[in-house]
């Protein structure tokens, strides 16, 4: 599902509104294993599977910031603003990570907005996302990003 508006300010129209789930996407060994490189975190609960196995979560799982990480491109196709010049990933309010994520599990991101004001050029847009894991009761991943919609 995609919402769809013109242009930055018919965003002050959307708080409250839902904008539906984005599609499932799977965690694989492989983007564990490359993100632990970028980001110095290679601890072995993430990338030694062997060792993950014998561990708390029978297995490897997730950086908890390779799940924050996925909110922008989860939600960047449920909302669609058609004459904004730009889209700036202001920040976060809050972030949360209730429950680990296995590797090879599927995540997808619910989102509603929350909260839209104007600001210099364009508005600000708060969301709630909540990144859910296949078959699981606990989201990943709960966060407030922060996006500014330029005209």
């Amino acid at each position: 599902m995609t919402t769809t508006v013109d242009e930055p300010a018919d965003l002050l129209d959307l708080v409250g509104r839902s904008l539906g789930t984005s599609p499932w996407h799977q965690i694989s060994q492989g983007d564990v294993k490359d993100f632990g490189r970028v980001t110095c975190d290679e601890q072995w609960i993430h990338v030694d599977v062997e060792r993950a196995g014998a561990g708390p979560f029978g297995g490897p799982i997730a950086h908890g910031y390779l799940t924050l990480a996925l909110v922008g491109p989860l939600f960047a196709p449920l909302l669609v603003v058609e004459k904004a010049a730009m889209v700036v990933n202001y920040g976060l309010d809050r972030v949360r990570f209730p429950a680990p994520v296995p590797v090879g599990s599927r995540v997808r991101l619910a989102a509603s907005v929350a909260d839209v004001t104007e600001v210099d050029g364009g508005v600000q847009l708060v969301a709630d996302a909540v990144l859910s894991i296949e078959g699981k009761t606990k989201p990943a991943c709960v966060a407030r990003p922060v996006y500014r919609f330029l005209a």
